[in-house]
């Protein structure tokens, strides 16, 4: 009849997001239940791109494992590569050189530059400003370039060694690389400008995926996804390693940890990382980069490996067979990757091969947070907080 309202039926709707979606930057899903366009459940499924490499880890040499740190986070594989050497190093009592802490530590700034840069266009373009992203590939692919000048390779490069690096800086690279470091700041200030005062940025940003300090300590988040929330806590300032104890830098912290103060807080670490990287290059000492206490990590030149037979033999145990006695014990290390935290605990028995290998990755306690940012809030908004939390699911499934 005429004149009479029939009740409107709703009911929730089930969207599966992922594997394969833009905004995920790699193989995740997230099961999102919504009520029109509010989420009321979010359930991040990882997992897809698991290959194993802890227990990978297992049957290899300490020489040997090396490489599967650069598949980890593969953006940032120096610093992995770092970690993980680090972390070998303090097992056996060894300690690098001084130049080639240095070196580390320049390599380790350059990856999070590129890292941050990365981060910045992707999540950019994710929220609508696509401008920015053909900006800031060009700042990458100057780094990029030495790193192939360093070592030949631009990104899985296994570049730093157990007792140091693989070999020494060259005169060219440090004056490129500092020439770098006087254009990339007003790179830096373009970025901002394009985004800083665009309106939809601002709108998508400010008070969207909002996590408090206490919240953000509880969840165990670290890197500027901490930061963000105004915890000042950052590895490199609280437990320094490599020369991070011989540089002055700043810690950045943001206010009301929402998304917007994630960004300022990355977008300050670049500047922070182009004052630490001239530091190191102006302070750079001289000597070896390979520590003469670890023969047993040292591979001989390879000059020396085609023309004489004991060299040759020698790299050949040492690849194959590894060091035979390393000390029993385990030891856990934490370095401040640019996605926060990352720790690899060692468990050795006293055998060339370690008994067991966990890596605390930061991208795996992160994306965790997705439902506790993502509930309640607009399905629009999912994108916002899978970018704000920089997640890489190669370090993520492992």
């Amino acid at each position: 009849m005429e004149g009479i309202e029939k009740p409107l039926q709703t009911k929730e709707l089930t969207v599966s997001m992922g594997p394969q979606h833009p905004s995920t930057h790699g193989v995740l899903r997230l099961v999102l239940e919504l009520d029109g366009e509010t989420v009321v459940k979010c359930t991040p499924h990882v997992g897809y791109l698991h290959r194993g490499v802890e227990k990978l880890a297992e049957g290899m040499t300490y020489l040997q494992a090396l490489p599967l740190s650069d598949r980890l986070d593969y953006i940032s594989s120096m610093s992995n590569n770092v970690g993980y050497c680090l972390a070998v190093e303090r097992l056996f009592g060894i300690e690098a050189p001084d130049r080639a802490k240095f070196i580390r530590t320049i390599v380790c700034e350059m990856t999070r530059i590129s890292s941050h840069i990365i981060w910045v266009a992707t999540h950019a373009l994710d929220l609508g400003a696509m401008t920015v992203f053909l900006y800031s590939f060009r700042e990458r692919e100057w780094l990029l370039d030495l790193f192939e000048m360093l070592c030949g390779a631009r990104l899985t490069v296994s570049y730093p060694r157990i007792g140091g690096v693989r070999n020494d800086v060259s005169q060219e690279f440090l004056d490129s690389l500092y020439k770098f470091t006087d254009e990339f700041p007003k790179r830096i200030e373009e970025y901002e400008t394009l985004i800083d005062k665009n309106r939809i940025w601002l709108g998508r940003t400010k008070g969207i995926g909002v996590i408090s300090a206490e919240e953000a300590i509880n969840w165990g988040l670290s890197g500027p996804v901490l930061r963000g929330s105004g915890v000042d806590y950052d590895i490199r300032k609280r437990f320094p390693y490599d020369a991070y104890d011989r540089v002055d830098f700043d810690v950045p912290l943001g206010r009301n940890g929402d998304v917007y103060d994630r960004y300022r807080c990355r977008m300050e670490e670049l500047r922070q990382s182009v004052r630490i990287i001239r530091q190191c290059i102006e302070r750079l000492p001289r000597g070896p980069v390979m520590t003469p206490d670890a023969p047993k990590f040292t591979l001989p030149p390879k000059e020396r490996v085609l023309a004489d037979m004991e060299s040759l033999i020698h790299h050949f145990v040492l690849i194959t067979k590894g060091p035979m006695a390393a000390p029993e014990g385990e030891i856990y290390v934490a370095t401040e990757v640019p996605k926060g935290e990352l720790g690899f605990y060692i468990v050795s028995d006293g055998t060339g091969k370690p008994y067991r290998m966990r890596v605390r990755a930061p991208s795996f306690v992160h994306v965790s947070l997705l439902p506790r940012l993502c509930e309640g809030g607009l399905v629009a908004d999912v994108v916002a907080n899978i970018g704000t939390i920089d997640i890489v699911l190669g370090e993520c499934d492992r």
